[in-house]
This record gives C-alpha cells, sequence and structure tokens, in this order.
C-alpha cells in the first residue's frame, strides 16, 4: 500500500477535515481515504461507467415509437365523468 504526504494544507480545511473525521469517529488518515474512494474512480469503476453508458445509447436508438393512439385528456374526463 502507498502512503501520500500532503504538505501546506490551508487551516480551515484541515480543521472542516478534522471535524468531519471526529463526527465519524474516524482517524484523519481514514477520512481522507474514504473521501478519496467516494470521489476518485478507479479504471475498473470507469469501465462499468462506460459499459452502461453504452447500453443505455443502444437502449435509446432501439426505442420504436408507439403505435397506439391516445386518448387526450379531455376525452379521459369526460369518460371518468360518464359523459360522451
Amino acid at each position: 500500500m502507498r502512503t501520500i504526504k500532503i504538505k501546506n494544507v490551508p487551516n480551515n480545511l484541515y480543521k472542516a477535515l478534522r471535524t468531519r473525521a471526529r463526527e465519524k469517529r474516524r482517524s484523519i488518515s481514514a477520512e481522507v481515504l474514504s473521501l478519496l474512494e467516494e470521489n476518485i474512480p478507479t479504471e475498473e469503476e470507469l469501465q462499468k461507467r462506460r459499459h452502461f453508458y453504452r447500453k443505455a445509447l443502444r437502449m435509446q436508438k432501439r426505442k420504436q415509437p408507439s403505435c397506439r393512439v391516445f386518448p387526450s385528456a379531455e376525452d379521459m374526463v369526460r369518460k371518468d365523468r360518464g359523459s360522451r
């Protein structure tokens, strides 16, 4: 496992990170790692997203227009009220 050192972290950012870590009962390192995992996609995650996107495009292209004729809102209201 690799180690990352970060220098010159602004005080307000460090305080916010420390507060967030305390709220979740984690160390600052564990919180930073959690944030990285949530926000930086791995190559595997990017491949899954690309696959999903291509699949969605294929589905969108396959969509056939409906051949059915649907009644207008006015016709449906008249039918509900029992008049024609």
